[in-house]
């Protein structure tokens, strides 16, 4: 297969690891005979240096004329940098959300799986854990109230603030189908989150879930009360599979279920749009006070590299040969800093990715 991906390596740490994942593509090519061509663009305080603005058109462009885009983390500290001096749209992460937006990238993955070597890590019980957990959540990325209508006015000497939720049948309707792709690559079980009981929105999100399920015999199907899985999520993590729901929902959950993995430097996450495109990156931020340190982990950008292979160019056997070399390193012990524990082995950005490199191999 030969694919053109648009590289964005970011702020920060974003070089480093992006760097290190791109290691990891290259490898599968060599292992499973693909050609990758890579083209980078500048996004975010990268940008701002350059260009002036934290998104060009021409990075839009470049962007969109690839397979798939993978990304480094974006921003700076906040404190310091001269970013963030700048009006808010012309801030790094205003060109993170244009960016989005240019791309129509609508859904937001986020896994969350805890591995064995890390389970001393999970703030949860070990009778909670159990067998451990392997979840994905499926979060509807330009609706909802974040998006919807607000304003802010003063009645009878009183300030009032109102924010609008709103969702249409086709936004919902586009989301679930993703989710319920994504479930027949998984356990093919769905858990849809909504608050049915009490928002209009929920129940037309309900209704048309429901009628998208019909087209998916195979996978199961259940409705859930926000709260009721906010309050699963730590009682029984297990039982997700795909977990569905809105804007403001996922984002809650989706930071939810990354404390309890134990590690945002595991964590991968991709925003996909209505065809296989999608921009893939890590879950952590980028870490300005470690830059250049040699000490980030790059598992995240690895595991959402991953992700990529799996979602936009349909290489499962690939991204599964990806996911067991990671996992591999951690049983031989191998640590970067922020997940390292007594009797492991301490190493930096660039060993962990050739470590993991070195593991990945043709399984037919």
């Amino acid at each position: 297969m030969n694919c053109k991906i648009a590289l964005i390596p970011g702020d920060g740490i974003g070089p480093e690891i992006v760097g290190e994942a791109k290691k990891i593509l290259d490898k599968v090519c060599s292992v499973y005979g693909h050609t990758f061509t890579y083209e980078e663009v500048l996004l975010g305080g990268a940008s701002i240096d350059v260009h002036g603005v934290p998104l060009t058109e021409e990075a839009i462009e470049t962007a969109k004329g690839a397979d798939a885009v993978l990304m480094g983390s974006i921003g700076g500290d906040a404190k310091t940098s001269p970013w963030y001096q700048l009006e808010p749209s012309k801030r790094p992460e205003a060109g993170l959300l244009a960016i989005r937006k240019a791309l129509n990238l609508f859904a937001n993955l986020r896994p969350a799986y805890l591995y064995d070597e890390l389970k001393g890590a999970c703030p949860l019980k070990e009778e909670v854990i159990g067998d451990g957990f392997d979840m994905i959540i499926v979060r509807e990325l330009t609706g909802g109230l974040y998006f919807g209508e607000r304003r802010t006015v003063e009645e009878n000497g009183v300030r009032k603030a109102i924010d609008t939720l709103t969702y249409d049948e086709k936004e919902i309707r586009r989301i679930a189908v993703k989710a319920f792709e994504i479930a027949g690559k998984r356990r093919k079980k769905v858990t849809s989150v909504d608050k049915a009981n009490v928002l209009d929105s929920s129940r037309l999100w309900r209704k048309v879930v429901e009628e998208v399920a019909a087209q998916y015999p195979e996978i199961e199907l259940e409705h859930m009360l926000v709260d009721n899985c906010a309050m699963q999520l730590v009682h029984n993590p297990g039982q997700f599979d795909v977990i569905l729901t809105e804007n403001m929902f996922g984002d809650i959950l989706s930071d939810e279920a990354s404390m309890v993995t134990g590690s945002i430097g595991m964590l991968s996450s991709a925003s996909l749009n209505e065809t296989k495109f999608g921009l893939y990156e890590p879950s952590h931020g980028s870490a300005p006070d470690i830059a250049g340190k040699g000490i980030a982990n790059p598992i995240a950008t690895i595991l959402s590299a991953a992700m990529m292979l799996r979602f936009s160019l349909d290489l499962d056997q690939e991204a599964d040969a990806v996911e067991a070399a990671v996992q591999q390193v951690l049983k031989d012990g191998y640590r970067t800093v922020d997940i390292m524990s007594d009797g492991m082995k301490q190493i930096g950005t660039k060993e962990m990715g050739d470590r993991i490199a070195q593991y990945i191999e043709r399984k037919d």
